[in-house]
This record gives structure tokens, C-alpha cells and sequence, in this order.
């Protein structure tokens, strides 16, 4: 079902510089139509001294799976950013919206499409960075995904993937699962606390690096 436009409201992202985002929400739908903490914390890191303060951004390909809001992906855009915004059909208005939202305060290029991790679609650039955020919510979505990660990586492409510690239902199964299959092809590393923000970060909230294994 696509998101009802008419009853959105907005969330501000403000960059460490100023830069003001309205970033539009959904106050009852799925889960993409949300901006999660997890976002946040790993849309910060973006502004940290690791990116030097964004400026790595500058002329990347960045592309974001299961974008929902668009949130990251439109962060990496103010920073001169060339960014691919993706998720299901269902989430492309809200993400377009958004993009159109904060049009004024985006440097570089993004764009909004569909990908299904369940079909066989691949993307005419290969990205320099993946972003996924808060998107182990499915046990069916977890092979897929994994499976849209490895084709879409080239041997270059550095993934960052957030996601809060989650104890109900099979979430931490779920987790496990998808870092057993993530771990047969890539090499994990978790960033520490400290190269993070120093406000935006949390103990139960973590990011983790993904590159290929040679």
C-alpha cells in the first residue's frame, strides 16, 4: 500500500553546520515510512571527522537500500553526493516528495527507484557506498537482501549498515541470521562509539562496515 501523502508530518535533520532538513514522515504506516534512530545515528556519522566532516562525500556514488524516507541518502546528497534512493514502489512518492523537500539544500545529485530485493534488478553505476539502515525486520527479506548486497557491490564498495538491538519476537535471529550470510562474503567490522557522533549514538544502536573478502 503507498503511503498517504496527506497525512505526513515532518522530522528535521539539522547538520552539524546548520543545514536544516524536513524530512516527512508517516505518523501511522510501515516501517519505511519512519525515520529510526538508526538512521540518525549513522546519517551523523556521515558528519563525522571519519567522512571529514562530509567533505568525503564530495563526487561519491552513494546508493541506499530500503531508503523509506530517503533520510540518509538525502543527507549524503548535501554533501555533493551523487545518490540512488531505493525501496519498493509503495515507499517512491515519499521518497520523491523529499527529495523535492529539500531541494534547495542538496549539492550534489540524488534520485529516487525502484528496487525489489526479491527480483534481479541491478543499477547502471556502481556505488563507492551502500546504506542500509533498520532493514532486518522480515525473516523472507533477509536472504534477498543479502543476495541484492553482493550483486550490487563492486570490490571497491564500503557498506554501512545501522540497526538497533532489537530483543522481541525473532528479531535477534534474524540479526544473527543475516550477519552469518553477510559474513561469508564480506569482511564485518563494527565503527566504535568514538569515531561516532558524540550526541547521536547509543549503546543498543550499532554500525557496521562491510567490504568484500578478496
Amino acid at each position: 500500500m503507498a503511503v498517504n501523502l496527506e497525512k505526513l508530518f515532518p522530522r528535521e535533520y539539522v547538520r552539524n553546520d546548520g543545514v536544516t532538513l524536513n524530512i516527512y514522515q508517516a505518523a501511522i504506516g510501515d516501517v519505511g515510512c519512519v525515520v529510526w534512530d538508526a538512521a540518525l545515528v549513522l546519517a551523523k556519522y556521515l558528519e563525522s571527522a571519519d567522512f571529514l566532516h562530509g567533505r568525503l562525500l564530495q563526487d561519491k556514488t552513494v546508493l541506499e537500500l530500503g531508503a523509506g524516507t530517503g533520510c540518509l541518502g538525502i543527507v549524503a546528497a548535501t554533501f555533493g553526493a551523487k545518490v540512488c534512493i531505493t525501496d519498493l514502489e509503495s515507499c517512491l512518492p515519499l521518497m520523491q516528495m523529499n527529495i523535492g523537500e529539500n531541494h534547495e539544500q542538496i549539492t550534489g545529485k540524488i534520485e529516487a527507484q525502484i528496487l525489489d530485493w526479491n527480483s534481479h534488478d541491478t543499477l547502471t553505476s556502481r556505488p563507492d557506498y551502500i546504506l542500509i539502515s533498520d532493514c532486518i525486520y522480515y525473516s523472507e527479506s533477509v536472504k534477498p537482501l543479502v543476495d541484492t548486497i553482493n550483486r550490487l557491490c563492486e570490490p571497491h564498495t564500503i557498506v554501512l549498515c545501522s540497526y538497533e538491538e532489537r530483543t522481541s519476537g525473532n528479531k535477534p535471529e534474524l540479526q544473527r541470521h543475516f550477519y552469518e550470510l553477510i559474513e561469508a562474503t564480506f569482511n564485518v567490522q563494527e565503527i566504535p562509539q568514538n569515531h561516532q557522533d558524540d550526541f547521536y549514538h547509543s549503546s543498543d544502536i550499532h554500525i557496521m562496515k562491510f567490504t568484500k573478502k578478496s
